[in-house]
């Protein structure tokens, strides 16, 4: 297990030396946690779940739910360290009773995500890879608000620009974030924790 000064070197440094491709005029840096390439180590796997073991109060959370297709990889390790279950909010529709269908739109794509097996009353912890404009974000809390559930937290690895801090702005929700960084001229910098 990493120290969370070690954990947070770890994942500060990644993302810094993380590419940088340009998706029209919107700057979108490519990292193993979040895009799947280049190659994620266990090591950087293993520091994002440790800093989140330190943070989250575990007694307070039936359920994690994650975002896909890249919260997956940190939801399943949180729910081996935990025990705690988890439940994918999916890209496509399985038709099953409950379903929950919402419209999602982020700074590069527009598409649908479906939610299910998620029950009224329970106390779900929402974990994702990167929040860049709340495109996603929004309209999943909304959902899961709708639905009845109490958002026990929400933790996002990387927090990107301003998405992040509208969302509180508008919503006042439980959004947390490992990392704060912002991009200039395609280069990533690391904020200071709020």
């Amino acid at each position: 297990m990493f120290s969370e000064s070690q954990a947070l070197q770890l994942l500060q440094d990644s993302v810094v030396s993380a590419p940088v491709v340009w998706k029209g005029d919107y700057p979108y840096f490519i990292h193993p946690l979040t895009d799947g390439v280049p190659r994620q180590t266990s090591e950087l796997l293993c520091a994002t779940r440790d800093l989140l073991l330190h943070r989250v109060d575990w007694e307070n959370v039936d359920l994690i739910l994650s975002v896909e297709a890249m919260g997956l990889p940190l939801a399943s390790v949180l729910s081996v360290s935990t025990g705690i279950p988890t439940v994918v909010a999916r890209k496509r529709s399985y038709g099953l009773e409950g379903e929950r269908i919402i419209d999602q739109s982020t700074g590069y794509s527009k598409g649908e995500i479906w939610i299910n097996d998620v029950l009224p009353g329970e106390r779900v912890l929402v974990v994702d890879d990167v929040i860049s404009t709340g495109g996603t974000m929004e309209p999943v809390l909304s959902a899961l608000i709708d639905m009845g559930v109490e958002l026990a937290g929400v933790w996002t690895i990387f927090e990107k620009d301003k998405g992040m801090q509208n969302l509180i702005d508008k919503h006042a929700w439980p959004l947390r974030s490992l990392v704060r960084i912002e991009m200039v001229n395609g280069v990533v910098n690391v904020l200071p924790s709020i």
